[in-house]
């Protein structure tokens, strides 16, 4: 048996890098995945891989008519959902005299009312299931302060605290809301960016981590191991805020 057997999760931001490796985790561990994506060529890939167990749909996590018609469709398919992993993100990187309105609410708009949108379109579905566990990826962004990042640091520290108001709301529905807190990991977003591989080499465990190492934090959240835990952050990070 699989740990997240009967289980219909959806990923935002699914098409690659983290998300990716979190669909390809919990399809393997016995659950049926609604991959969503701005990026739809990518994301329809990864569905056939998977198999029959997971499904593509477009989604721009900016758009609460969108998220409503995403959430329908993957009910309709899979049945009522009982996981949601809101991964979807972006960084602009300006220092703040340079950071445009624009460009800041953009990082806001994904991260942040991404997040809330999620949040907000699942829980009908997870009433009639009966049963939920929400994961909000957040960063170590939203933990401590980054220089010139300023849109991203906000709109994580914000999913972290909008996961406590989350966790306390949905309790009595039996649904849990946790967030998760990667530091360094290896993947597009962060490959090509020295000011990272420097972070990593100077922490206690000198080296970026991976997306599988974070697919098996986020099963263990969807997965009733964790049926004790809501409202909390989990932090993988190599050690790096420990310093």
């Amino acid at each position: 048996m699989g740990r997240v057997d009967a289980k219909h999760v959806i990923v935002t931001g699914g098409a690659r890098g983290m998300g990716a490796a979190f669909a390809r985790k919990l399809a393997a561990e016995g659950a049926q995945v609604t991959i969503t994506d701005v990026l739809a060529e990518e994301g329809a890939a990864l569905a056939a891989e998977i198999g029959s167990s997971a499904l593509f749909l477009p989604l721009d996590v900016t758009s609460e008519a969108a998220w409503l018609d995403v959430v329908a469709t993957a009910e309709n398919h899979f049945g009522p959902v009982t996981g949601l992993v809101n991964n979807a993100g972006i960084v602009h990187v300006d220092p703040i005299e340079k950071l445009s309105e624009a460009d800041y609410r953009k990082v806001i708009d994904v991260n942040q009312l991404g997040v809330f949108l999620g949040m907000k379109s699942v829980v009908a579905s997870m009433r009639r299931a009966g049963v939920g566990s929400i994961v909000n990826i957040s960063s170590t962004g939203g933990l401590i302060g980054y220089s010139n990042i300023l849109g991203y640091v906000a709109s994580k520290w914000a999913v972290r605290g909008m996961t406590k108001t989350a966790a306390q709301e949905f309790a009595a529905d039996n649904i849990r809301v946790n967030s998760v807190h990667p530091g360094i990991v290896a993947t597009e977003m962060v490959a090509a960016s020295a000011r990272s591989a420097n972070i990593a080499a100077n922490q206690p465990i000198s080296r970026p981590g991976t997306p599988e190492e974070l697919a098996n934090l986020v099963l263990f959240l969807l997965s009733d191991d964790s049926s004790y835990s809501t409202g909390s952050e989990f932090i993988a990070d190599g050690g790096f805020t420990t310093q």
